[in-house]
């Protein structure tokens, strides 16, 4: 049953009610008793929220009632919103003294008589609504509860892909399969079918089955049986064409250095192009090649797959990962590995260390007993041990316990080996505000690679970061909120690289979300006949599902987004229909569309806050677009054919981050300096310019990525005073010593990479010593020596470098990073052996380091993969 997230939507109600502009706006346009009216009514009826939460499973009428209450709280946050557009109108009319602009306003429906008129007649609408909800939900016999903002203290995760130490039970497991990849073909080693030999992993879901395979691909064994290592994570869509791409990207990645290239490349080539790469990069290579999550069961489409594969040398062997008995007897040239569920003793340590700090269980014997119940109702599986011992991590209240044991979700009819309601157990303790965004991800196919972005801006562009503390920057918000979902074990493959990071969800954790999300959100695929017209937020994920899909006719959409690449719209008919009917969005994603031009008819979306035309074909902007006032977020990356960017772009006075590909070779400084809010500028693949903001001071301005801009030649470091997140790549007219002195930087995060001209490192950075916390080098080749005063960045707690050859040596005083907790160092042969633990001469300098990786590929193929997700939605190159 579909979950509605009420007590969220209407604690967000409430303060954009209390807001200064809101309450502004009413006396202005006569309507304060009414906004009064409704937030009297919202409050009281906001007290018995979660009571009607807990007890809507057993009353119909409950569940009717709730639904009522989210669908005029989003009605009525529409309504305000809309007395927000009018008063960002008027501040952009004021300051721009354009008669012609002041002549226009009178004439639309947004001048004032007009407005006034159409705003009272709406919130007064509303007040009657929430009257009546309030009347009828009298009859209910409701409870006040108090609403718990704890959080769920964060644990400390360790970056690698799985850390061993945290897998309990498959010790025997691991060893099972090592020695099945150890041993001959069954049938005699040779070629052609008797090439390669498929071992298959089989179990249930949330069983660790992609767990063990990674312990076995990162056992450092198996790095000296097989030369070549592939992962390529498979899931729902057994595509021929991906899968290649797949394995030949998982193959180049063991060169970092030219992995890149080929990522930007090879999606351009047809599929005779794909398979011969294909085969030349596994001929007579002795690899290893896991295929996780296979659910294909076409036989033919196997045999396509293996024929192209089997080119391998003797010895080579594929390791697959499935659910289905049938698809593992299918690929499997050996007998099956059935993963079991984990002993009870097993699963009780699990829990144990998830559920309390270390060596703590034992002060709370009572809790103990209770915890092996809940264990017993988890059916062995470590997903489910997991999730739910984190749900109670560090909560003490026997009461809190006593609801887990004996919830009525246990008494759901289940199938043998579901273990959904334990997952469900796991979301319905979390806070509303959590459950809220934990929805969105059933926007997105499964095995996605989340970048921290995205999912930020989309969470932002909704309205649903809300800190229950103070008054912190969103971006902290939203750290916030990943961390309690990681906390609670609902995340997986977690990279933090400082600034960004990167994560994916478990294939059931995404079920959840698909079944908590069904009533409001929806993804779009070829097998969609029809969207429900109480849909809010839906995406599409197949080109073909545009062709046919009867799409909502209500208003009431908020979020359109294409999230896998390549799949955007080419008809420009559909698109002027959504702009049209979907007058409150949101959140509009058309990235990798084909359509040429945008219509005039943009500008009526005054609710928009984020737009994204990556990858589109776009030459121009019509100049309607500045007229979006309430936009906070606008990307054209690899918009390769833009000739200018938007006039007037310094009338959208909300926007907070704009990522630019454009062919101008000179920008128009004076609209940027007047993007007061701008916290986040990119330029990516501007070939022809050549100098940034050399006259304005944007003292606004966070974040600067400039990446791929060849003829970029000097960064304005000194106009850029607020700067604290630097990111450089693949300019290589740039020159990084700047000669215009800098002073007080505030720098925290700087990655540079594919710097030419780099020989050291820029002294503008040590005017950031008490600030630096990560610095990323890569792929500089130049790179000889690090300046002494590195070592009195005592802020610096991430160094990672990577591929820089010509680098021989670190400064002796390294013991003086007494923050640094993570170093890493690859790509680096002489350095490498100079660092080699316990025997290289520079070890003393760093033993003290928490986490130190040298010499080893694996940490910078994360690093990579991770570069390569912020970068596939940008036009192949």
């Amino acid at each position: 049953m579909a979950e509605y997230f009420v007590f969220d939507i209407a604690e967000s109600l409430l303060r954009k009610l209390a807001s200064f502009v809101c309450e502004e706006a009413s006396r202005v346009y006569d309507v304060y008793e009414d906004i009064i009216g409704i937030k009297d009514t919202l409050s009281i009826v906001k007290g018995v929220l979660l009571d009607a939460e807990h007890k809507k499973e057993q009353r119909h009428g409950l569940r009717e009632w709730l639904r009522q209450i989210q669908n005029v709280c989003l009605d009525a946050e529409d309504v305000l919103d809309g007395l927000e557009c009018q008063n960002l109108r008027k501040q952009v009319l004021k300051a721009s003294g354009s008669t012609r602009m002041k002549v226009d306003h009178l004439f639309s429906s947004s001048n004032s008589l007009v407005f006034r008129f159409r705003m009272a007649h709406q919130i007064k609408h509303v007040r009657r609504r929430f009257d009546k909800i309030a009347a009828d939900g009298n009859k209910f016999g409701l409870e006040r509860i108090e609403v718990d903002h704890r959080l769920v203290q964060r644990r400390d995760m360790s970056y690698s892909h799985v850390d061993a130490s945290g897998v309990i039970g498959r010790e025997s497991d691991r060893e099972e399969i090592i020695k099945l990849l150890m041993q001959p073909h069954p049938h005699g080693d040779g070629y052609g079918d008797q090439s390669v030999c498929v071992v298959p992993i089989v179990g249930i879901g949330g069983l660790g089955k992609t767990t063990l395979a990674k312990l076995v691909f990162n056992d450092k064994r198996i790095d000296d049986l097989f030369p070549l290592k592939m992962w390529v994570c498979i899931s729902d869509d057994f595509d021929i064409r991906q899968i290649i791409i797949k394995i030949i990207n998982s193959a180049s990645a063991s060169a970092p250095s030219i992995a890149l290239a080929h990522q930007e490349n090879i999606n351009r080539l047809d599929i005779e192009q794909l398979q011969s790469r294909l085969r030349l990069k596994l001929s007579g290579q002795k690899y290893l090649l896991v295929l996780d999550d296979i659910w294909n069961d076409d036989r033919a489409k196997w045999i396509e797959l293996k024929d192209l594969i089997k080119v391998g040398a003797v010895g080579s062997k594929i390791v697959v990962t499935t659910r289905s008995n049938s698809i593992a007897s299918m690929v499997g040239t050996v007998p099956s590995y059935v993963l079991e569920g984990l002993s009870m003793e097993n699963c009780f340590s699990l829990f144990v260390k998830w559920a309390f700090k270390e060596g703590e269980g034992k002060n709370y014997p009572y809790l103990l007993e209770i915890g092996k119940e809940i264990v017993k109702k988890c059916r062995g599986v470590p997903l489910a041990v997991r999730s739910l011992g984190s749900s109670l991590f560090l909560i003490v209240d026997l009461e809190r316990w006593e609801f887990v044991r004996y919830h009525e979700i246990w008494k759901i009819k289940q199938n043998k080996d579901d273990i959904l309601p334990a997952l469900k157990l796991s979301y319905d303790q979390m806070p509303s505000y959590l459950r809220h965004i934990f929805a969105f991800f059933s926007l997105y196919p499964k095995d996605y690679g989340f970048s921290s972005a995205e999912i930020v801006i989309l969470w932002e562009s909704l309205g649903l970061l809300q800190s229950p503390v103070g008054n912190r920057k969103l971006e902290n918000i939203a750290r916030q909120y990943i961390d309690e979902l990681q906390a609670r074990s609902l995340l997986e493959d977690f990279e933090d690289f400082g600034h960004y990071y990167y994560f994916k969800v478990h294939d059931l954790v995404h079920d959840l979300a698909l079944y908590v999300a069904k009533e409001e959100l929806l993804m779009v695929n070829s097998l969609t006949r029809y969207i429900p017209e109480q849909i809010r937020h839906f995406s599409v994920v197949d080109n073909d599902s545009l062709n046919h899909v009867l799409f909502p006719k209500s208003s009431s959409v908020r979020t359109i987004l294409f999230p896998l690449k390549g799949t955007g719209i080419d008809s420009e008919t559909l698109l002027h229909t959504w702009i049209t009917r979907y007058k409150y969005l949101r959140y509009l994603d058309l990235s990798d569309s084909s359509f040429e031009t945008l219509p005039n008819s943009v500008a009526k979306l005054e609710h928009l806050r984020t737009l994204f035309l990556n990858n589109c074909k776009i030459k121009r902007f019509p100049h309607s677009l500045c007229k979006l006032h309430n936009l906070k977020f606008l990307s054209f990356r690899g918009c390769m054919e833009l000739e200018t960017l938007p006039k007037r772009l310094g009338m959208l006075v909300s926007l907070r981050k704009l990522y630019i590909t454009t062919k101008q070779s000179v920008l128009p400084e004076d609209e940027f300096a007047s993007l007061r809010n701008l916290h986040t500028l990119s330029f990516e693949y501007c070939a022809n310019l050549k100098f940034l903001f050399r006259r304005e001071q944007l003292t606004f301005l966070e974040v600067l990525i400039v990446q791929s801009c060849g003829s970029l030649q000097l960064l304005p470091l000194h106009n850029l005073p607020k700067l604290e997140v630097l990111f450089v790549s693949r300019c290589e007219m740039l020159n990084l010593n700047c000669e215009i002195p800098i002073h007080r930087l505030r720098m925290k995060f700087l990655h540079l990479e594919h710097c030419p001209k780099l020989h050291t490192l820029p002294q503008w950075i040590q005017e950031s010593v008490d600030t630096l916390r990560t610095l990323l080098i890569l792929n500089c080749d130049t790179l000889k020596m690090f300046p002494k005063w590195l070592t009195t960045m005592t802020r610096l707690k991430m160094l990672h470098i990577i591929n820089c050859p010509k680098l021989l040596c670190l400064p002796s005083e390294m013991q003086g990073l007494t923050a640094l907790d993570d170093l890493t160092i690859e790509g680096c042969p002489e350095l490498c052996r100079k660092c080699e633990p316990q025997n290289g001469e520079y070890w003393s300098f760093i033993a003290h380091i928490k986490r130190v990786s040298i010499g080893e590929t694996r940490k910078g193929k994360l690093l990579f993969r991770m570069l390569q997700q912020m970068r596939l939605r940008l036009r192949d190159q």
